[in-house]
């Protein structure tokens, strides 16, 4: 295990073993299961190698010791303030879409405006837990509404083979597989790729359409807790849609009002 981190992350085992201060020959030992590595080495190696806490969790459990990180509900009496804080947070950015999200993009929690948006989802994509890349790609999901399907598809694509690759989680490489069949996501990468040169805007935005000439225009924001100990908390992020330009603003703002 420590060996495919280590390789995931393209460290050679000198420069693993200078950073957490042994002998590389000690290293391999702890690699090929001659040498038993202490808790506080292994967590010493997860920290350099940026292991998830989860999968830390993982590594002492195959060295025969206890994990050390928690994996608390977020509706657990020990998160109410956490939970409540991201409550405000969100109800604070309405009437603007905000969601806070797992590590698979499941929404575990949203503000009104993005509970109005999941309700344009058919009942297959709607069920809980919405997946939000599920949901994003799926031809029959918001990919029918969004005018620049190919510019944030590709950039959403790219955030997941991103996060997979970093995490090596299954569920994630299951995700990536699945949305790759999608039809339309299949016909965009036969496509040939876009030509290199200035962006047209500073940020890549979501551009959505009601189907009557109505236009969303938004670009988001992400948000994860500070020096988390607690394997939800460490996998959750906050993400905030904001409009893009003044007409959107207006529209958002008349959606919240019921016009």
């Amino acid at each position: 295990m420590l060996r495919a981190w280590r390789e995931r992350r393209h460290l050679s085992q000198m420069a693993l073993a200078l950073d957490v201060g042994v002998s590389p020959r000690h290293l391999s030992f702890v690699e090929t299961g001659r040498a038993r590595p202490s808790p506080e080495l292994l967590l010493s190696m997860s920290e350099h190698l940026a292991v998830p806490l989860r999968e830390r969790n993982d590594l002492l459990l195959a060295a025969g010791y206890a994990p050390r990180y928690a994996e608390t509900p977020l509706d657990a009496p020990g998160l109410q303030a956490v939970r409540a804080a991201l409550e405000r947070l969100l109800a604070a950015h309405d009437p603007y879409p905000g969601v806070a999200l797992d590590r698979h993009w499941n929404v575990v929690l949203a503000n009104a405006a993005a509970t109005r948006m999941l309700g344009l989802l058919p009942p297959q994509l709607a069920a809980a837990p919405v997946n939000m890349l599920r949901a994003s790609l799926h031809p029959e999901g918001f990919a029918a509404l969004t005018l620049n399907f190919a510019e944030w598809a590709r950039h959403l694509l790219h955030e997941l083979e991103r996060a997979r690759a970093a995490s090596g989680d299954p569920a994630l490489a299951a995700l990536a597989h699945e949305v790759a069949g999608y039809p339309n996501v299949a016909a965009l990468r036969a496509a040939a790729p876009p030509r290199p040169g200035y962006p047209e805007s500073l940020l890549i935005p979501c551009v959505l359409t009601d189907g009557q000439g109505g236009r969303l225009s938004m670009f988001t924001t992400q948000a994860t807790f500070g020096s988390p100990r607690d394997v939800t908390l460490a996998e959750l992020t906050v993400e905030l849609f904001y409009p893009a330009d003044a007409a959107t603003e207006a529209a958002l703002r008349a959606l919240a009002q019921g016009r």
